[in-house]
């Protein structure tokens, strides 16, 4: 089930994007010749109206054909009100920006269930304390439960240790709850250099204790579910730019870049631990082909939109040779990338090396 978890996964991401595209050129009056999940040979299709659907051999993606799409496409007289490059400039914007976006927005659709749901989240009640550290020497014990740092509210485990991170070598008070009475006790963070999620180092506080695992249910209402799904999607997809910059700069290595293989073993080990965290994954990788689409590579959307800024500024379309050129260099790019990916993939299975 995780397995056929994955392949669903896969398969409706992909839908998603294209069925943006596809609602937009409808909206806009262009014709869709093609609507199809997967590339290559057809495995099966239907026909409906103007369009035909499709299942293609290559289950890596998917494509919507449009009438006079491609430069080369030659349309004829009377179809031309209904081609793509007929169309004024903000309306072939519109169809290519609609599958990114449709990306995102599937994501802020899950991420705002999952707040009206509710998730779970950790108590910041102790659960070990370390010997020789800062919470040991403040006499801080096992089930202490952490109300107030300063005088502000911990609701939860990861409220206290932001406060804390932030806090090395500044005296904080603490309010705890033990037992049935409370106690104030005054406790130094010390600092300590780790690696962010990024592989750089930071200075950050820390009182060496550990979570006893006691959790609450965290429910919010609608207004702030909608406004959280929002943030949460701008935060993700702000780290995976800044990801990607940190893949440039070889601060992350490039043996962490992952194809299918990758994306499908993710998908079915979250989809093994719970529906929260697979549809969590889910919004995650639905950021991901939003945003990485949304690059200015020719053959990308980001690219197509790149074309489409440089002809609103000239006022008139770029040269049909250059822009062939452009996407045939995109293509080699992308194939490039994926061969990468599917090598690290590949790598990763046959030496054993552990999903990043």
């Amino acid at each position: 089930m995780s397995i056929l978890s994955a392949i669903l996964l896969f398969g409706f991401l992909i839908f998603i994007h294209e069925l943006g595209h596809f609602i937009f050129a409808k909206i806009s009056g262009v014709t869709v010749l093609k609507f199809s999940l997967g590339f290559g040979p057809k495995v099966i299709g239907k026909k409906i109206g103007e369009t035909e659907y499709l299942i293609s051999a290559v289950p890596l993606g998917g494509y919507v054909k449009m009438l006079g799409e491609e430069p080369e496409d030659e349309v004829e007289s009377y179809e031309k009100e209904r081609s793509y490059k007929n169309q004024p400039v903000i309306k072939r914007a519109a169809i290519v920006f609609a599958g990114p976006i449709f990306n995102l927005l599937t994501a802020v659709v899950i991420f705002f269930f999952i707040f009206m749901i509710g998730v779970p989240t950790l108590l910041p009640v102790v659960g070990e304390v370390m010997p020789e550290a800062p919470a040991a020497k403040a006499m801080l014990l096992k089930g202490d439960r952490i109300l107030e740092i300063d005088g502000k509210p911990t609701e939860h485990w990861a409220r206290m240790t932001e406060i804390i991170y932030r806090s090395a070598n500044k005296p904080l008070t603490l309010k705890v709850q033990r037992n049935s009475g409370m106690v104030t006790i005054h406790i130094t963070p010390e600092s300590k250099r780790v690696k962010d999620i990024f592989g750089e180092e930071k200075e950050i506080g820390l009182i060496g204790v550990k979570p006893s695992g006691e959790t609450t249910k965290i429910k919010e209402n609608l207004p702030n579910s909608i406004k959280n799904a929002f943030l949460r999607t701008w935060e993700i997809s702000e780290l995976t730019i800044i990801g990607m910059i940190k893949l440039i700069q070889r601060i992350i290595p490039a043996d962490t870049i992952g194809g299918p293989i990758l994306i499908f073993q993710l998908a079915e080990k979250q989809a093994a631990t719970g529906p929260l965290n697979f549809f969590t994954f889910a919004a995650v990788i639905s950021i991901n082909l939003g945003v990485l689409n949304l690059l200015p590579i020719p053959i990308l959307d980001g690219g197509h939109l790149l074309f489409l800024g440089i002809e609103s500024i000239r006022k008139k379309p770029m040269n049909e040779r250059t822009i062939m050129i452009a996407q045939r260099i995109g293509l080699a790019l992308i194939i490039t990338l994926m061969a990468f990916a599917m090598y690290n993939d590949i790598f990763r299975l046959i030496s054993g090396k552990p999903i990043p």
